[in-house]
């Protein structure tokens, strides 16, 4: 499974982006990835999970998954992030912050 994952906006609009090889993480973290894409409903969320009216300052989120079976993306400002999504972004966060 790979994901791309991208953070841009913020005060000092920053972008933060990393492609990231579930093969490539520790056995427990590519667990709790499969997880947290599972909980959060990943591929049954629309691709524009929450792309209203953004805060001037806030963050906007892409997560793009290939599983080589099907491949999905999800957009979505901060402050419109589906409450079952948060925990993947926070977890894809951490990880790229490594």
């Amino acid at each position: 499974m790979k994901i791309v994952f991208e953070r841009t906006g913020g005060l000092a609009g920053r972008k933060v982006e990393a492609a990231l090889d579930g093969a490539d993480l520790p056995p427990a973290e590519a667990r709790r990835l499969k997880r947290l894409l599972r909980d959060s409903a990943f591929f049954s969320l629309p691709p524009a999970a929450g792309t209203g009216p953004r805060a001037p300052d806030g963050f906007f989120f892409r997560v793009t998954v290939d599983t080589g079976e099907r491949t999905h993306t999800v957009e979505a400002a901060e402050e419109m992030v589906e409450p079952s999504l948060r925990p993947l972004l926070d977890f894809l966060l951490r990880l790229t912050r490594r």
